[in-house]
């Protein structure tokens, strides 16, 4: 057997109302199929963009989340590619949504060769926009 793709990732919120729409309004996921009472959870939610799906769900009854950290062993954070990242900014700022984490006095920063930003979803979950793939 070989892996044939990068199918999902999971992102469990305690803001699921606030997540869903920074998924569908801000980055522009597709709501493929959404289920209340799931297995102990409120929702069980498919969001698409492209191939790329996210499961987003809330903890089980009467679990608390811990919070996100960078600290965490894992993954870290996801990335998304865009032809332009300082027009995808801009768009992003012109939706209303402002949690970007700043970098050495900076929100839109150069790396090597391209640019990148990072936005923070309301979960938590850190997001980097950049327009060069390494």
């Amino acid at each position: 057997m070989r892996i044939k793709m990068l199918h999902h990732v999971c992102i469990q919120t305690e803001k699921y109302e606030e997540s869903l729409e920074f998924y569908t309004k801000i980055l522009g996921f597709e709501l493929v199929k959404e289920t209340a009472n799931f297995h102990k959870r409120d929702f069980n939610t498919w969001l698409r963009l492209g191939t790329f799906m996210i499961e987003l769900q809330t903890g089980k009854k009467g679990d608390k989340l811990k919070n996100w950290s960078p600290l965490n062993e894992g993954i870290v954070h996801m990335c998304f590619l865009v032809d332009n990242v300082q027009e995808e900014f801009d768009r992003i700022k012109k939706l209303g949504y402002t949690t970007f984490k700043i970098k050495n006095g900076e929100i839109v920063y150069k790396v090597e060769d391209g640019y990148l930003f990072k936005i923070k979803a309301p979960e938590g979950t850190e997001i980097e926009i950049r327009d060069l793939p390494l």
